[in-house]
């Protein structure tokens, strides 16, 4: 399946007095909140992002968007388009740190720590020698 860079989706806003709530009619379970608009459509479009990464990863096929006029609204109601555009959030996601924990011995440690050496550095560089991985191969499937 090949991946799309833009996606646009209809969400619907629901107004309540403890603030507003997101749902995509499409994408099921893909639900955000805020509490003022700005903040409801910014979580929207990460929520969405973030969905459909994870469809992504899972190979499952991303639905068409509904057409706006077959989506029934309440009173309280208010439906926007939602864009997202991928490569943005995929890098973000895929060249996020993440923490590992690991021991080595602490003789090991201290000559380390003397010499001032950036351990994360050292380890992505041995994990990258040893993988066979260059910056720029990141596929992992």
């Amino acid at each position: 399946m090949k991946k799309k860079d833009h996606y646009v989706f209809p969400a619907i806003f629901h107004r309540a007095e403890d603030g507003i709530s997101v749902e995509f009619p499409d994408l099921q379970g893909c639900l955000t909140c805020g509490d003022a608009t700005e903040e409801a459509v910014k979580n929207a479009k990460e929520a969405m992002a973030l969905h459909l990464y994870g469809m992504e990863q899972d190979k499952e096929k991303i639905p068409s968007p509904s057409d706006i006029g077959s989506i029934k609204l309440a009173a309280n109601e208010v439906l926007m388009l939602v864009e997202v555009w991928m490569p943005v959030f995929r890098d973000a996601v895929e060249n996020k740190s993440i923490k590992k924990t690991l021991t080595i011995p602490k003789w090991l440690d201290d000559l380390a720590v003397k010499q001032h050496v950036n351990f994360s550095k050292i380890l992505q560089s041995a994990l990258k020698n040893h993988l066979g991985v260059d910056d720029d191969k990141k596929d992992i499937s």
